[in-house]
C-alpha cells in the first residue's frame, strides 16, 4: 500500500518534480528498509499485492537489475496461474514498461500462454489492452486474432478514453483491425473537444504506424483544430501539421489560418519550425490564395536568418521545398550554388542519391519557372519502350479502342529533364480531331496541341482528393511550360473502371474543355 500510494502522488508530479522527488524516495533511510521487507516477504504476499508493487517499484523507477525487482519477476513467474484478470492485467502493464532480459522474456512467454487459455473469459476492454500492450508486435498472429475477437464482442461498451487507449494497443501489437479502429474512430469523431492536445497528435502517429486511412477522422480532428486554434500554441500547430503531412492529409483551412499566423508574426519560426512548415507546404502542395506573395517572402527572409547556421542538408531541402511550390529563393539558391560548385554537397552514399535528385529539381525549377523562359516551339522527345507495363495496359487498350489504333498515340515518353509521361496524344488547333503521330512528326507545327496522360498511384495525390502533392504538382506544371496539357488520372480508380467506362472516361478528358484550360498561376509567374 505504502509503494502504491508513493507511485500515485508521483505520477501527477511534472518531469522536473519527479526528478527530485526519486533522488528524495530512494535516498530516505525508511525506503530501503521497505525494499528490504518486501524482498524477504516477496514469496509470502498475495498475489494482488506482488503484481502491484512490482508495478509500483518499476514505475517509481527501480533499476531493472537490481535483486528486488529479478526476485518480484521470478516469484510472480511461479505463482502466474493464481493470478485472476485483474492482476494479469497489472502484470501486463508492468512487463510492457521493462526492457526485456531473461526473467522478463520468461514471465512474458508464460504470461502469453496463460492468456491463451483464458482470453473467452475476459470481458473487459481495459484488461484487453493491456494485455495487447505487453504482448507487443511479436505476439502470434492467431494470438492478436483472438485479442482482436475479444474486443470486437465487448466494442458496444467502448468508451471515448477506452477509444484512445485502444489506438495506442493496437500500435504496440503492429495489427491493423478495421472493425475495431472504424469503432474508435467513430467515438473520437463524437467526443474530439475532449481530446487533449497530445492525444491528437498520438492518433495521427498511430494511423500512420498502422497504414490506416480514415479521411472523416482526420477531417473531424482537423476541424477541431481549426475551430480552436486560437487556443493553441503555433508550435503545437505545427506538431499536428506536420502528423498531417505524413499522412498525406491536407487540412486546407487549418493551412490557411497558420499562414495567417506566419505573416502576422513570423518570429517563431526558428530552423526547426521553419524545415518542418517548408515541407509540409511542399508536400501538401498548399499554396495561399490570399497574400500568397507575402507568405512566401515572409519564408524566405527567415531562411536568410537561418543561413549562417543552417547545414549544407538542410540548404538543400529548404530551396528544394519552396521550388516545389514554384518559388525561387534567390539569395539563398545563390548560397546553394556556390556549395555545390565547391563540391560541398557531396554527403554520405545514403544520401547522395536523395540529394541529386533534390539538386536536379531545383536546376530545373531555375530554369523552368524563370519568369524569362518561354515555351518552346519543339521538345525533343525519346520512346522509352514499346512494352506496355502491366498497370497500364488497360489504358493502353482503352486509347487504342477510342482513338481507333496505336498510331494515334505514344506510351512510355522522355522528355528533357529527365521527365517522363505515360501517353502522349496530339490534336488540331480546334481541339476536335485527334492527329496520327507520324503527321505531326513529319510536319511539326507550333498549333498541334499535346495532351500527356499522367496515370499516379493514389499516394501521389492528397489523401481523399484528386489534389495532386508537391512532386506530382510540380511536374504538371513544369510540362505545362514545356507546352503539354496535362491530364492528372489516379490510376488505382481507373483500373476499377469497366472497360466501357474507361473508354468513356478517356473520350471525356481528351475532349473537354478543362484538358485545355490554362494552369494556375505559379508564385514565379507574377513574381
Amino acid at each position: 500500500n505504502c509503494l502504491t500510494m508513493a507511485w500515485r502522488l508521483f505520477k501527477n508530479l511534472s518531469e522536473e518534480q519527479q526528478r527530485y522527488e526519486k533522488q528524495l524516495i530512494f535516498e530516505h533511510p525508511a525506503f530501503v528498509k521497505l525494499c528490504q521487507q518486501l524482498l524477504r516477504d516477496a514469496r509470502r504476499m498475495t498475489r494482488g499485492d506482488l503484481v502491484f508493487s512490482l508495478h509500483a517499484v518499476v514505475h517509481l523507477g527501480v533499476p531493472q537489475n537490481t535483486l528486488l525487482v529479478q526476485t518480484l519477476v521470478r516469484v510472480c513467474q511461479e505463482k502466474l496461474n493464481q493470478l485472476d484478470n485483474r492482476c494479469i492485467s497489472v502484470l501486463a502493464t508492468t512487463l510492457a514498461r521493462m526492457d526485456k532480459d531473461k526473467n522478463v522474456s520468461a514471465l512474458q512467454a508464460g504470461l502469453q500462454l496463460l492468456v491463451e487459455q483464458r482470453i473467452s473469459s475476459i470481458r473487459d476492454i481495459f484488461i484487453l489492452q493491456n494485455l495487447m500492450k505487453c504482448l507487443g508486435k511479436d505476439a502470434p498472429v492467431f494470438l492478436k486474432k483472438k485479442l482482436e475477437m475479444a474486443v470486437l464482442r465487448e466494442i458496444d461498451g467502448l468508451t471515448f478514453p477506452n477509444a484512445l487507449r485502444m489506438f495506442l494497443a493496437l500500435a504496440a501489437m503492429n495489427y491493423c483491425s478495421l472493425p475495431i479502429l472504424n469503432a474508435c474512430s467513430k467515438k473520437i469523431q463524437e467526443n474530439v473537444h475532449d481530446a487533449p492536445f497530445q492525444q491528437l497528435i498520438l492518433i495521427l502517429e498511430t494511423c500512420h504506424t498502422l497504414q490506416y486511412r480514415n479521411v472523416k477522422l482526420f477531417s473531424a480532428l482537423a476541424d477541431y483544430v481549426n475551430s480552436t486554434a486560437y487556443l493553441w500554441d503555433k508550435r503545437q500547430i505545427i506538431l499536428f501539421l506536420s502528423a498531417c503531412e505524413t499522412l498525406g492529409f491536407q487540412p486546407r483551412e487549418l493551412l490557411g489560418i497558420f499562414t495567417e499566423k506566419v505573416t502576422e508574426d513570423p518570429e517563431f519560426l526558428n530552423l526547426k519550425n521553419l524545415l518542418i512548415v517548408l515541407r509540409v507546404y511542399s508536400r501538401l502542395n498548399y499554396i495561399p490564395r490570399v497574400q500568397k506573395h507575402l507568405f512566401f517572402e515572409t519564408l524566405h527572409s527567415c531562411l536568410n536568418k537561418c543561413l549562417p547556421q543552417i547545414s549544407n542538408t538542410e540548404l538543400l531541402k529548404a530551396v528544394y521545398s519552396l521550388g516545389v511550390l514554384g518559388y525561387l529563393p534567390h539569395h539563398a539558391l545563390d548560397v546553394l550554388l556556390q556549395k555545390d560548385s565547391k563540391d560541398e554537397l557531396v554527403l554520405s552514399d545514403d544520401l547522395k542519391e536523395q540529394n541529386a535528385v533534390m539538386l536536379r529539381c531545383v536546376k530545373t525549377c531555375m530554369e523552368l519557372d524563370s519568369p524569362s523562359f518561354t515555351k518552346p516551339a519543339f521538345v525533343l522527345t525519346e520512346n522509352l519502350s514499346s512494352l506496355v507495363s502491366l498497370n497500364l495496359r488497360k489504358a493502353h487498350e482503352a486509347l487504342t479502342e477510342l482513338l481507333g489504333g496505336e498510331n494515334m498515340f505514344r506510351q512510355n515518353v522522355r522528355l528533357p529533364y529527365k521527365y517522363h509521361i505515360d501517353f502522349e496524344i496530339r490534336m488540331d488547333s480546334d481541339r476536335k480531331k485527334v492527329l496520327p503521330i507520324a503527321a505531326t512528326d513529319d510536319h511539326p507545327d507550333s498549333r498541334v496541341q499535346r495532351l500527356a496522360f499522367l496515370f499516379a498511384p493514389m499516394s501521389a495525390f492528397c489523401l481523399g482528393t484528386t489534389h495532386p502533392q508537391g512532386k506530382l504538382a510540380m511536374k504538371k506544371r513544369h510540362l505545362n511550360k514545356l507546352g503539354y496539357h496535362v491530364i492528372l488520372i489516379q490510376n488505382k480508380k481507373f483500373q476499377e473502371m469497366t472497360n466501357e467506362d474507361a473508354v468513356e472516361f478517356l473520350k471525356g478528358k481528351i475532349y473537354s474543355e478543362d484538358a485545355f484550360s490554362f494552369p494556375e498561376a505559379t508564385v514565379q509567374d507574377n513574381n
